[in-house]
């Protein structure tokens, strides 16, 4: 098979939400002293590519590990959305347009191109474009599995809109992929496309680091 690695990397000082503490990454051995090279990692769980559980937004919902292994993996279907404007919100009506044959249980990535701009900018950190809250409505509507965006935020970073965001979907059992990147290669692949976005085995947590890649058979 072919991967098509979706991730952002994490390094110290990587950028990320900039209500989550700063990215740092030091060594605790190293050699030749200590004989190995050893990290120590700071950071909160939802930094770079991650997994949100409906915990993370509702009091009652299910952690990580309440979520079967095989819910992480499905059809995946990209909606294009490369040159829309920075805070601009992402409609039903541009969701409709961009997804006409989205089946049910399917999962929808968001590509606004904020994936490319990932750097401790105001425009990226402050100035990203979002999925809105009847957006996320439209889509618990059409009972996808999982929405993913490339950037650390799916309702960006303003009050009510993120928090109304973030309950539509996961209020609706939908999981969340947030701070994904889209290589070229991702639009010559098949859409919809198998999607394995696997969240490290975190117990009771709202979210996790996963390494999300599209999966194309051999020879594709």
């Amino acid at each position: 098979m072919k991967l098509i690695d979706l991730s952002q990397p994490v390094y110290h000082d990587a950028p990320n939400c900039p209500v989550h503490p700063p990215v740092s990454s030091v060594l605790l051995r190293d050699h030749p002293e200590a004989g190995w090279r050893v990290e120590l990692l700071t950071l909160s769980n939802h930094t770079g590519s991650h997994v949100d559980a409906p915990l993370h937004k509702i009091a009652s919902g299910a952690s990580l590990d309440d979520i079967p292994l095989s819910r992480f993996t499905g059809m995946a279907r990209i909606a294009d959305l490369r040159g829309i404007a920075a805070n601009t919100g992402i409609t039903p009506d541009m969701l409709e347009e961009k997804l006409p044959e989205l089946e049910r249980d399917e999962i929808v990535l968001l590509c606004t191109g904020w994936g490319e701009k990932r750097a401790k900018t105001q425009e990226w950190l402050y100035e990203s474009p979002y999925l809105t809250p009847d957006g996320a409505k439209w889509l618990a509507e059409a009972e996808v599995r999982g929405v993913g965006i490339d950037h650390y935020s799916i309702g960006g970073i303003t009050d009510p809109v993120n928090p109304a965001t973030h309950t539509a979907l996961l209020a609706a059992g939908i999981w969340i992929v947030e701070e994904l990147r889209f290589p070229p290669e991702a639009f010559a692949a098949p859409n919809p496309c198998q999607l394995m976005c696997l969240p490290i085995n975190l117990k009771g947590h709202t979210g996790a680091f996963c390494r999300p890649v599209l999966v194309l058979p051999s020879g594709r």
